[in-house]
């Protein structure tokens, strides 16, 4: 019974590792491969893992005959390529020397709590990324910095949204209505930016491209349900963001006629 327990929580935490994968945003085809391979590693006999990108299923047989099935849901996915890196080095690590389960557990908690992307940075990297994307699509000066006035918003409103656990979809939608409006408060107080050319650099913020890109990967790898699921949320993802532009510039007029 004891050997049982412990073979469980080690399921347990190979898959905690392909949740940090998956909710970082890697593509299926590394989480199941790195599942595959950690099982492996640690002696199971057999394993069958299925990913989509709302859920995990993990069956692996003992040595002993027995048959383990656990389940994770995923509700939440980001885009956080350093995790994944970090994910990727421990499972090299592993499949070289296999760590005792209590120090894989630990090497696993040091990832989660590793610190990320720090607030002063994302906020930098917002501002910057509107005014340089606003330019490059022949934006002027002064719509540079009507997009990174909208940045500030932009990091704002995720931040919030992230507080609030709110809905991808919805968080899109409401980002491009507050990042629209940004751009029409800051040309009615006098700075004359056209909010066409202003609000592109925005979009590029909220388009989620690399959620395309990897559904895509996906689908061409042969994990069709998976970039069809990955696709579908990241082409309504990017309607949303246009939908919430649109129904501010159009309704208040802030396109050219």
């Amino acid at each position: 019974m004891e050997e049982r327990r412990e073979q469980e929580q080690l399921l347990a935490n190979i898959l905690d590792m392909g949740v940090l994968l998956l909710t970082a945003g890697a593509e299926v085809m590394r989480v199941e491969d790195t599942i595959a391979r950690l099982c492996a590693v640690y002696g199971f006999e057999r394993s069958d893992v299925f990913v989509i990108t709302s859920s995990i299923v993990l069956t692996a047989r003992t040595p002993a005959g027995d048959v383990l099935t656990q389940t994770r849901r995923i509700r939440e996915r980001d885009t956080d390529l350093g995790r994944v890196e970090q994910v990727n080095a421990l499972s090299r690590r592993l499949c070289a020397r296999p760590l005792p389960r209590r120090e894989l557990a630990r090497a696993i908690r040091q990832i989660e709590q590793a610190p990320g992307c720090s607030p002063r940075v994302r906020l930098g990297a917002d501002v910057g990324i509107s005014a340089v994307f606003a330019l490059f699509f022949g934006g002027s000066v002064f719509d540079a910095v009507a997009a990174a006035g909208a940045g500030v918003v932009l990091f704002a409103a995720d931040r919030l949204g992230r507080q609030l656990r709110l809905n991808g979809i919805l968080q899109a939608f409401l980002s491009s209505v507050l990042a629209a409006l940004t751009v029409l408060l800051v040309r009615a107080v006098g700075l004359p930016c056209t909010p066409d050319r202003a609000v592109i650099g925005n979009i590029m913020l909220l388009i989620p491209g690399l959620a395309l890109t990897t559904s895509l990967r996906d689908m061409i790898r042969g994990d069709t349900i998976s970039g069809l699921l990955g696709f579908s949320e990241a082409i309504v993802k990017a309607l949303a963001v246009a939908a919430g532009f649109a129904a501010v510039l159009y309704g208040l007029g802030g396109l050219p006629g």
